[in-house]
């Protein structure tokens, strides 16, 4: 289980007193024994209302590519879901609005060192490559995902399984026929 004082200390957090205002709390499960760590862009709508992550078409995608059972996925000591904030950042003109650029900067960390037997980082979408990538992120994530081999055993990049980027799965058919194997292999040894 996460720390109950960390929960409140990001609640309680200046940076997040609009979203008290409205009454929601962070979205986001860790475990001090999480194995696998699922870091993604921010909650969407359905998933700040229902406090559950990737709760939604995109994260039924997400389990399949991983080759997981919802019961395995919202187990927080194999998965800590953690995304780049976590809060819904509201509604933008092409999907939902950015996560805040500070805010994984300051709380990942802070649940990182309180997870000791994490064995894999996976970062779906650019904000998470470039975030945990740092300078080591191509220059699009297509191009980051197909080199994904290199930045394991410690990171495995995905592009965003979310219904908008179907045309993507159908101009890069490598990606479900070469890399989704690999993955479900990597991410069934770390669960080990």
């Amino acid at each position: 289980m996460s720390s109950p004082l960390l929960f409140q200390q990001i609640v309680d957090d200046d940076m997040n007193a609009a979203f008290r205002v409205k009454g929601w709390t962070p979205v986001y499960t860790a475990s001090s024994y999480s194995r696998i760590v699922l870091v993604g862009q921010a909650p969407g709508r359905i998933a700040q209302q229902t406090h559950k992550p990737w709760n939604d078409a995109s994260g039924r995608l997400l389990r399949q590519w991983l080759g997981v059972s919802d019961e395995q996925f919202y187990n927080p000591d194999l998965f800590a879901l953690m995304p780049m904030d976590f809060y819904y950042p509201g509604k933008g003109v092409h999907g939902d609005l950015p996560p805040r650029n500070n805010f994984a900067a300051m709380w990942h960390p802070r649940l990182l060192e309180r997870m000791p037997y994490v064995r894999l980082i996976i970062l779906v979408g650019a904000y998470a490559q470039k975030y945990y990538l740092a300078g080591r992120a191509k220059k699009s994530v297509t191009a980051t995902v197909a080199q994904f081999d290199t930045y394991l055993p410690n990171y495995f990049p995905l592009v965003h399984p979310s219904p908008l980027n179907i045309g993507w799965r159908k101009r890069n058919p490598w990606f479900e026929m070469e890399v989704i194997p690999i993955l479900q292999n990597v991410v069934k040894e770390a669960l080990v």
